[in-house]
This record gives C-alpha cells, sequence and structure tokens, in this order.
C-alpha cells in the first residue's frame, strides 16, 4: 500500500465526502431561492423562534432558512472550509459532531435565545420578534470541536487539526460574545459548546449513533 493510501487518501472515500458537502450546499441552495421567492419569504417561519411551540421546529429547520444571499454565501463558505478539515476524521466524526452542534445550538438558542429586540426610529422604542435563521450554529460547532479535539484525542492529526484551525480561525471566536441584533450569536455560542461537548464524548456519541 502506497504511503498515501496508508494515510486514508482513498479516493471513493473521498469523493463521499465531497459529495456530503457539495449535496448539503445544493439543498440548501435550493430551499432558500425557492424561499426567496415566495411571499414574505414564508418558509422563515420555521425558524427558531424562542420558547414558543412552533419554534420547535426551527432546531430542525432553521440551518437550512437564510436572510439573504450575503448570509448564505456566508455561512457556506465557513461550512465548506470546516466542514472539509472535520471530514479529514472521518465521515461518522463528522456526523456525530454536526448532529451535537445542530441539538446545542437550535435548543440552547430556543431556551435562551432573544424573543425580541428593540430598535429606536424616530425618537420610539418599538420591539422587533427575533427569528433566528442559518446554519452558524453548525459552523461554530465545528469550529469548537477543531479547537478542542485534540485535548481529547492523542491522535497527531488532531493536533495538526487543532493547531491550524487556531491559527486560520481563530478570528471567529468573538462571534460566541453578545452582538448586535441581526446576528444571533446565542447559535453561534450554544454551538461552540456542543462542538467542545462532542470533542470529549465522540466515542461515545458515535456508539450511540452507529
Amino acid at each position: 500500500m502506497s504511503g498515501i493510501l496508508a494515510l486514508g487518501f482513498n479516493p471513493s472515500e473521498w469523493q463521499s465526502r465531497f459529495a456530503i458537502l457539495y449535496e448539503t450546499l445544493l439543498i440548501t441552495w435550493s430551499i432558500n431561492a425557492f424561499n426567496w421567492l415566495l411571499p414574505g419569504r414564508i418558509l422563515n417561519w420555521f425558524g427558531i423562534r424562542p420558547r414558543t411551540a412552533i419554534g420547535l421546529l426551527g432546531i430542525f429547520f432553521s440551518p437550512l432558512l437564510h436572510g439573504d444571499v450575503a448570509h448564505l454565501m456566508g455561512n457556506s463558505l465557513g461550512f465548506v472550509a470546516l466542514g472539509w478539515l472535520l471530514l479529514l476524521k472521518g465521515e461518522a466524526d463528522f456526523w456525530a459532531v454536526t448532529l451535537v452542534a445542530l441539538l446545542t445550538s437550535g435548543i440552547g438558542v430556543w431556551l435562551f435565545g432573544r424573543a425580541q429586540a428593540y430598535r429606536l426610529s424616530s425618537d420610539h422604542l418599538y420591539a422587533v420578534q427575533m427569528v433566528h435563521l442559518g446554519a452558524s450554529g453548525i459552523i461554530f460547532g465545528y469550529l469548537g470541536f477543531l479547537l478542542f479535539v485534540s485535548f481529547f484525542d492523542e491522535d497527531p492529526l488532531s493536533l495538526i487539526l487543532s493547531l491550524t484551525v487556531g491559527a486560520f480561525y481563530w478570528h471567529l471566536l468573538p462571534g460566541i460574545f453578545p452582538k448586535p441584533i441581526g446576528i444571533s450569536w446565542e447559535a453561534h455560542l450554544f454551538g461552540f459548546l456542543g462542538g467542545i461537548l462532542a470533542a470529549r464524548y465522540l466515542p461515545t456519541i458515535k456508539a450511540l449513533m452507529f
């Protein structure tokens, strides 16, 4: 076996991993293109509305919904970059971290996220209902996992990934702190914490899933 294949570079495996990213983006962009054509972007009702019954659906659907092209483009780039690095650990790790980040970010936002914010217009303060949309909670889950996996896994690849992400993506960390209206920093925070949780308990999570 060549040195490359010994490291796990099986062409069919990498085609499968590429397909995960490509097909996820294709589905997400298709859903959003359809939603943006609908009156009032009605699918946004399936975002997370904190502490409401219908908002529970958003735990699972909100990662597929985005406010506009810029929002979706930014998350697409983050998903591809960090998702690809995570896939270096294998598809099982990718799906385990994705599920944990989806649940922790979604449930965290539903329980503790802002249900409304306030805007000032012409000296009048009025409330704006908050609907949390986007895949950034999952992306920050990838970030948390990749940064901390080397603390719980002695595999040299884990150390390389942590150092790489720390060097090139440290600038994303302020995203877990409170931000103005329009940015769901709560999703970032709970997704990030979910990523750390996944790094700590990855073998157990994979055993339960697979």
